[in-house]
C-alpha cells in the first residue's frame, strides 16, 4: 500500500532527519512529515562550530546535507504540510495531512521541536518583521550599521550577539537577571567584543514606533526605574516552547508540556517514540537531537520486530 509505512517521523529537524537516515538505511519504509522547512531550529543557526568532525558549517547547510542523506537511503520527506489528525494510540498509527491525505505506520517518532519564545510586551506583535526578529541569521544583514538590542542571556543570545556585530554598529544585550546562563566561553567572547554592551536585571516593557520600530521602554527589575532607548531593531533570543500541542492528551507531557520518555525514548503509548527538543531533557543541542534521533530510530525498529515476532507465535 503506497501510503503505508513502517515508521512515520513527525518533524524534520536534526532529530527527525537522523531518525530518517537510520530507519531508511535499515530498510524500513520511512516518511518524514514536517510542518515547516526541513532542518527545524537548526536552519536558524548562523554557525555550528561544535559538531564533531565538522569544523564550521551553518545550520541550513547541515540540514540540507542530512536531508539528502536520508533521501539517498529511500526516506520520503514531505515539508510544509499541515498535520490535521493524529491517531497514534492504537496498534496501527495514522496521520492525516492537509485534511485530505492519510498515512499509516506501525510506529511513530515525534520530533516536533519547538518555536521561538516571545516577550509578550505591548507592540511586539505589531513590529514582528518590522524591527523585531527572532532569527539573527535570517535578518542580521538588514541591520547594517544600525543600533540593535539582543534580548536573552543564554548561549544562543550571546553567540548571536557576537555574530550580529558583523552588521550592526552597536549591540546592547538586555537580560532580566544579574548573571548569564551561557557557557563561560560564550560570556567571555561577548564581553570581549567592543561593539557589545550590557543592560542587566532589566526587561523591555514596550515596543514603540510608527511603520517600523523606533524605540523601547526598558525597566530595571531591581530598582523599578524606567528608561527609553532609541533603537533600530530588537532580536529576541530567549529560547522556545516545545511544539507539542497536537499530542497533548495523547502522550504524557510534563508541566512544561515536554514529552516524557524512558531511556529508549519510548512514550507511554506503545510504538510511539519522541526525539529532540520536544521531549523532556536537560540539554538541547544539535548533537543531542541527533543522538535522540538515533536512539528513537533503533528503538522503533526493535518495537516493529518484536511486534512481528508476536504475530508469528
Amino acid at each position: 500500500m503506497e501510503n503505508k509505512f513502517d515508521v512515520i517521523v513527525i518533524g524534520g529537524g536534526p532529530a527527525g532527519l537522523t531518525a530518517g537516515i537510520y530507519l531508511s538505511r535499515a530498510k524500513q519504509k520511512t516518511l518524514i512529515l514536517n510542518e515547516g522547512t526541513a532542518g527545524g531550529q537548526m536552519v536558524l543557526t548562523h554557525e555550528i562550530a561544535n559538531y564533531p568532525g565538522v569544523e564550521n558549517i551553518n545550520g541550513y547547510q547541515l540540514s540540507s546535507i542530512m536531508r539528502k542523506q536520508a533521501e539517498s537511503f529511500g526516506c520520503k520527506v514531505r515539508s510544509n504540510v499541515k498535520i490535521t489528525v493524529l491517531n497514534i494510540d492504537g496498534e496501527e498509527k495514522s496521520v492525516e495531512v492537509n485534511g485530505k491525505e492519510t498515512f499509516f505506520a506501525d510506529a511513530v517518532i515525534l520530533a516536533t521541536g519547538g518555536r521561538s519564545r516571545t516577550i509578550g510586551a505591548p507592540g511586539e506583535d505589531k513590529f514582528k518583521g518590522m524591527g523585531i526578529s527572532y532569527c539573527a541569521t535570517c535578518d542580521g544583514d538588514f541591520f547594517q550599521d544600525k543600533n540593535i538590542i539582543v534580548v536573552g542571556g543564554g548561549n544562543s543570545a550571546l553567540e548571536e550577539a557576537v555574530s550580529l556585530t558583523k552588521y550592526a554598529s552597536n549591540v546592547t544585550v538586555v537580560h532580566q537577571f544579574d548573571h548569564f546562563q551561557a557557557f563561560e566561553s560564550a560570556i567571555q567572547e561577548a564581553k570581549d567584543n567592543p561593539k557589545i554592551n550590557f543592560i542587566m536585571e532589566s526587561e523591555i516593557q514596550e515596543f514603540i514606533g510608527d511603520q517600523t520600530l523606533k524605540k523601547v521602554i526598558i525597566k530595571n527589575m531591581r530598582t523599578g526605574e524606567m528608561s527609553e532607548k532609541e533603537i533600530d531593531g530588537v532580536f529576541i533570543l530567549i529560547g522556545y516552547i516545545p511544539s507539542t500541542e497536537k499530542v497533548k492528551g495523547i502522550v504524557e507531557l510534563n508541566e512544561r508540556n515536554e514529552i516524557i520518555t524512558d531511556e529508549n525514548l519510548a512514550t507511554n503509548i506503545p510504538g510511539v517514540f519522541a526525539a529532540g527538543d520536544s521531549r523532556a531533557k536537560r540539554y538541547r543541542q544539535v548533537t543531542t537531537a541527533v543522538s535522540d534521533g538515533t536512539i528513537a530510530a533503533l528503538a522503533s525498529i526493535d518495537y516493529i520486530q518484536q511486534s512481528k515476532s508476536k504475530e508469528l507465535v
